[in-house]
């Protein structure tokens, strides 16, 4: 497969991104503060409400917005889907918040507007579900994924992968509450390189250093960090995940494909989440692009982005 002019960068906190119609940003914490509707506003609601109310006698579909919530690691993939589904939809206008899949559960329970969350681990979706934020019936294990070490392409590196990584010059790592990060490091305890602890995710990037024996780690919020960190040179060696690597086959050699017997595997779960401030258009919506991420056709495309649809 030849990817060789494809290239991503991701590195912000908070990305956002856009496919088809969709706008760029994502949906908010809500304001408990509003401001008196003017008679301009009351025009322009009219004739929204207008031109909504003509599109339903024409059987058109009403124009919405969906906000979906996606792990930085799905940010390539994700937009091609978005760009499938507006052929068929270019009604329905998909904004997506890109970043760790601890970052975005907190936004959601922090009051984010959302109507999908896609995440990276069982850990996010389990802790979301838990606390009442998930749409009854609609969760479901999409793809697999695994972790491997990337080092640039004639870097010298000494590293081969995580049984010696500790003889790089530096590491890339995201932080124990990243997916990536958390299966990482459950691979250095089963190795023996790390001590076990009740909640690995909890083992600081300090304490995975001090057991290197003080190599350099730089510790990033989330996988596409680690993998930008690796690809401009601030690192010589990361753990990112193999769907990762997608565009840069010319650039990154994998020093390791690590073992599910090592980290487990790397189940992506996704749901549709309770939004009361959804009305019935973008609510179905939400629905039916789920039905999408779940079709064979979706299917096909996490294959070539180098994802296992082979799941459960």
């Amino acid at each position: 497969m030849k990817h060789t002019m494809f290239k991503r960068f991701v590195s912000g906190v908070l990305v956002s991104v856009m496919a088809g119609t969709m706008i760029m940003g994502c949906g908010g914490a809500p304001d408990s503060t509003k401001e008196d509707t003017s008679a301009a506003d009351t025009q322009e609601d009219a004739a929204k409400a207008g031109s909504e109310d003509g599109a339903e006698e024409s059987g058109q579909p009403e124009e919405t917005e969906i906000q979906v919530f996606i792990a930085a690691s799905l940010n390539t993939v994700m937009m091609e889907l978005a760009e499938q589904y507006n052929e068929e939809h270019p009604e329905v206008k998909i904004v997506y918040n890109a970043d760790s899949s601890g970052t975005l559960l907190t936004q959601i329970e922090e009051g984010y507007e959302c109507d999908i969350f896609f995440s990276a681990a069982q850990k996010q979706m389990d802790q979301l579900e838990e606390d009442g934020f998930v749409v009854d019936g609609t969760r479901a294990n999409v793809v697999n994924n695994q972790v491997v070490v990337v080092t640039l392409k004639d870097s010298g590196t000494k590293a081969a992968g995580l049984e010696n990584i500790e003889e790089a010059q530096s590491i890339a790592l995201a932080g124990g509450s990243v997916p990536v990060g958390k299966y990482t490091r459950q691979a250095l305890v089963n190795l023996g390189k790390l001590e076990e602890a009740e909640d690995v995710a909890a083992i600081t990037t300090s304490q995975v250093s001090e057991a290197f024996g003080g190599v350099e780690i730089s510790e990033q919020d989330n996988v596409s960090k680690v993998l930008t960190a690796v690809v401009e040179g601030s690192c010589e060696v990361g753990t990112t995940y193999y769907s990762d690597t997608y565009g840069y086959e010319d650039d990154l050699d994998i020093l390791e494909t690590v073992s599910y017997d090592l980290t487990g595997n790397v189940i992506y779960p996704i749901a549709q989440v309770i939004n009361d401030e959804a009305d019935d258009a973008q609510t179905a919506a939400a629905a039916d692009f789920m039905k999408f991420i779940l079709s064979d056709e979706a299917k096909a495309v996490f294959d070539s982005y180098y994802f296992d649809t082979d799941v459960e």
